[in-house]
């Protein structure tokens, strides 16, 4: 009894701090967008597997999984997101990709307040509910729990930091706790179960290995980056830029086109909201910049810094690109994905900081694959390095394919537990 009731406080507590933030909500850019479907005033539909995708790339992993569980099994798919840019990839693979778009949805995730939660779950009924990675959301797994809906973690990663948080209410955790936890490294199936319980966990190959594809475009189809960029420049891509490194990317734009002169930059801001930032930032650092959207039809000459404002394009840029910088790395971000590049033929500089991207391996960085630059003045002239002695795109990727091709098989992996679930039900 004495459990219970510190369960049902805590939830009562949690819920009434959601309900003082409710009327705040919507005045956040990004929280504003789908705001009907995150307070349920547009039901969810209904359906046998709920995979909730925290953004982009976890909604990558969802739509992976939604391919591979309709081919096995007869089953509607409900998939979930926390942000516009997860929105796009999921509407585009669902545009794109041969799901059974009768029985497949894409949704904004609900806010976890546990009273909307509770809703949210009788409006979707679902038999299986998958979370990808780290989507540990306390009101969403106490409703399950009291509808003992099985929930499986997929491609679970769990940062230390992360731990020392939840293990601030053990107790509370392992009263709400996922069935089953697929994690993607022996360090993280430990923290997994240091707060779960270690007879849940699990260690799988990461899902994202299962979605590495080897681009071999032909440029002149690429409009999207090749048509805009003068072809007679040198392209150099700045990926997934961090609010908290833009101040020193900015002075790395700034040595290389001191540098070199027949450079164009390519920046790619980690959100879209902070293009109006980079604006300012650029003009005054006295670089000349252009909008992507305002490059189409015409050709951007070198010493030009282009600011992308549209989602979607980075892959066909480091298609381009003959060097490539990805951000996240030169504050203590943990890093963005790096194989993008890799796999369009290039061989990326990052930063010192890229620990959420462990899970590709330090054999990559020993192997060559990647370089870590200590900070913005390493990376910078390492890039302009790049410039100088390029490696060819396909001896790049034909490395990247060797190294890819043993850490696959995490889809097929997972598939199978969310089936093995599925039956039980």
């Amino acid at each position: 009894m004495p459990k219970a009731f510190f369960r049902q406080s805590i939830f009562l507590v949690y819920d009434r701090l959601w309900r003082v933030a409710h009327p705040f909500l919507g005045l956040n850019a990004r929280l504003s967008t789908g705001l009907k479907q995150r307070v349920l005033e547009v039901e969810l539909p209904s359906a046998d597997i709920w995979i909730q995708a925290a953004s982009a790339g976890e909604s990558h992993l969802a739509l992976l999984l939604a391919r591979k569980l309709q081919r096995r099994i007869p089953v509607s798919i409900l998939m979930t997101t926390t942000t516009q840019q997860g929105m796009d990839t999921l509407r585009r693979g669902l545009e794109e990709t041969e799901l059974d778009d009768s029985r497949a949805f894409a949704a904004y995730f609900p806010f976890d307040a546990p009273m909307l939660m509770r809703r949210a779950v009788q409006m979707a009924r679902p038999k299986v509910v998958v979370l990808v990675e780290s989507e540990i959301w306390p009101g969403l797994l106490s409703s399950l729990d009291r509808r003992s809906c099985p929930v499986l973690v997929v491609n679970g990663r769990m940062t230390q930091k992360s731990l020392r948080r939840y293990l601030l209410w053990p107790s509370l955790w392992r009263t709400v706790a996922p069935d089953k936890i697929l994690a993607i490294s022996p360090e993280d199936a430990g923290r997994f179960g240091r707060l779960f319980g270690f007879p849940r966990v699990d260690v799988m190959s990461n899902m994202k290995f299962d979605r590495i594809t080897f681009h071999s475009r032909d440029l002149e189809t690429r409009p999207t980056a090749a048509d805009i960029v003068d072809p007679g420049a040198s392209f150099v891509v700045l990926g997934s830029v961090r609010k908290e490194e833009e101040s020193v990317a900015g002075k790395m734009i700034a040595n290389i086109i001191q540098r070199r002169k027949d450079v164009v930059l390519g920046v790619f801001p980690r959100h879209m909201h902070r293009v109006e930032h980079w604006q300012k930032r650029l003009s005054d650092l006295g670089v000349s910049w252009r909008l992507r959207s305002d490059c189409t039809g015409s050709v951007v000459r070198p010493t030009t810094a282009i600011l992308w404002d549209a989602f979607g394009e980075l892959p066909a840029a480091y298609s381009r690109a003959n060097a490539a910088f990805v951000g996240g790395s030169l504050a203590p971000l943990g890093g963005q994905n790096f194989l993008e590049p890799l796999t369009c033929g290039v061989r990326p500089v990052i930063g010192p900081s890229w620990e959420n991207f462990h899970w590709i391996g330090t054999a990559a960085v020993k192997e060559g694959l990647v370089k870590v630059a200590e900070d913005w003045r390493a990376v910078s002239k390492s890039l302009v390095r790049d410039l100088e002695c390029p490696l060819s795109r396909k001896t790049v990727q034909k490395a990247v394919a060797r190294y890819v091709k043993v850490r696959q098989g995490g889809t097929v992996e997972a598939c199978r537990e969310i089936e093995r679930l599925w039956i039980q039900q």
